[in-house]
């Protein structure tokens, strides 16, 4: 504890944002480049160190947090970074991508502003890359034994690199033409540039972690065929079957899946493409769903230079702060957040029918109708109440020559031929079947990431590839020593 009087004499400052008139005209991240070094030191002293930390188990990973803060308030950047690496293997990643369960459980968020630990971590993984200190780590001697890793997402490459550095021979097959799962092309650039995505992966290459690209195994090459080729095989495919929205004129041109959307515009930052054939630009854009790829769809229409967009959210507006009795600390908390893409949103006025930045809150979409050509023109809408009944005389209708359904995710999909090939079971989440040891009940396959667990957080992701490596490691050489953060079956903190 650098300063055992940080947390009362140092404000909550967080990492600036660059002005949104600025931000929107390009696709850089939001963020002031190099503004975090010079505050950082000082929000890391606000760190209590405290005798039981709550950010430990708020974090599936098992973040040493509060002693790469010490560290940081030092300067010691070598010695932070090793404390980071030792849980994370990627936090340029969770630094960004993150929403931060630690600083929920945050011990000084009992009665005051949380330590800013997400900005301490990405300055921590970014330092690294400046001074050097990610060097390759391959391992000393091979096994012999040889691993199949089906998806590139962050499960997938967080077990890779964890049996590579274990001395197993890895291959990692992605069916994108490019690596990183929605990282890549799901994730805008303006939340995470590419290039630390790209930097990662060239370390991971060198340490001997073998990838092959435009490969869909069940398609491509059979799954039974590969299963055959490798010791064992980790499906880490992601949770891909996007929801529906079943209402009355659906079948519009115009209604397209997030995960349609947001690909294309990805690939123009890419270079692939000199613009989105689902451009927003000049268009009324409505998106369905308010939780994180709702606002990614916002930022980019925003930057497409959309005529509106507006973002429908089914719960009704939360407050401010916590409310000790429904989610009491140490428990994430829904309240009201204002990330980039809505601050964009509510300053340049892009959502004229919203009550709040972009969000129309406690909104259910009833029909969209279109015209004679058989395209999407508006959204019908109706207010609910806490148990999503309609709320009568609330109709009313937006413009919409674009709708953007953000409704999440209910499994892997299974249009590849996988899950049938190797004959795995799903729940009736349609997620896949695992025991405690993450192996799927096929021979040598195990299963991790949100294609078992379900959707979920990036840190639950990179904690689930890191524990799946070391359950293949011990099924692979009969124990293991590569650590295991979570069980298959750990959740998130709840009341």
């Amino acid at each position: 504890m650098a300063d055992a009087k940080g947390f009362m004499t140092t404000p909550r400052l967080e990492r600036p944002r660059r002005p949104v008139e600025e931000r929107v005209r390009d696709w850089d991240e939001v963020y002031v480049p190099g503004a975090l070094l010079p505050i950082v030191t000082r929000q890391a002293d606000r760190c209590m160190d405290c005798g039981i930390p709550f950010c430990h188990d708020a974090c599936p990973l098992g973040n040493l947090i509060p002693e790469w803060n010490d560290l940081v308030s030092r300067d010691d950047w070598r010695a932070a970074a090793d404390r980071l690496h030792a849980t994370n293997n990627f936090p340029e990643f969770t630094g960004r991508l993150c929403p931060a369960p630690c600083e929920a459980g945050c011990v000084l968020a009992i009665n005051q502003p949380a330590v800013t630990i997400k900005n301490v971590e990405v300055a921590i993984a970014d330092r690294v890359w400046e001074l050097g200190l990610a060097p390759p780590r391959p391992p000393d001697r091979l096994s012999g034994r040889t691993v199949a890793v089906i998806g590139s997402g962050p499960t997938g490459l967080a077990a890779a690199q964890q049996l590579t550095r274990a001395g197993h021979t890895v291959v990692v097959y992605e069916r994108d033409d490019r690596l990183g799962g929605l990282m890549r092309y799901g994730i805008p650039a303006f939340k995470m540039e590419k290039r630390h995505l790209e930097r990662r992966l060239e370390q991971m290459r060198a340490e001997g972690t073998k990838f092959r690209a435009s490969t869909a195994v069940g398609r491509d090459v059979g799954a039974a065929e590969l299963r055959a080729r490798h010791d064992a095989l980790v499906i880490a495919t992601g949770a891909t079957a996007w929801r529906e929205l079943p209402v009355p004129g659906r079948e519009l041109a115009g209604i397209h899946q997030a995960m349609e959307y947001l690909p294309l515009a990805n690939r123009v930052c890419e270079g692939d493409l000199a613009s989105s054939p689902m451009s927003a630009a000049g268009k009324h854009v409505v998106i369905v769903g308010g939780g994180d790829t709702g606002a990614d769809c916002l930022g980019t229409a925003v930057r497409e230079g959309a005529a509106s967009v507006t973002q429908l959210d089914i719960y009704a507006q939360p407050d401010a702060e916590r409310d000790e009795d429904a989610e009491p600390w140490p428990t994430y908390p829904k309240v009201y957040r204002l990330s980039p893409a809505h601050e964009e949103a509510r300053d340049l006025r892009s959502a004229p029918a919203a009550t709040a930045d972009a969000r129309l809150f406690a909104a259910s979409t009833l029909r969209f109708t279109g015209d004679a050509d058989g395209r999407v023109r508006s959204l019908h809408l109706v207010e609910v109440d806490a148990a999503r009944r309609p709320v009568p005389g609330t109709g009313r209708t937006l413009p919409a020559d674009l709708v953007l359904l953000a409704l999440g995710f209910s499994g892997p999909g299974r249009e590849d031929g996988l899950i049938d090939q190797l004959g795995l079971r799903t729940d009736p989440r349609g997620t896949l079947v695992r025991d405690a040891g993450f192996a799927t009940g096929v021979p040598g396959v195990f299963a991790a990431g949100d294609a078992a667990r379900g959707q979920s957080l990036i840190v639950w992701a990179i904690a689930e590839g890191r524990a799946v490596a070391a359950a293949v490691d011990r099924g692979l050489t009969g124990s293991s020593q590569l650590p295991a953060p979570i069980g298959p079956y750990d959740r998130p903190m709840a009341v």
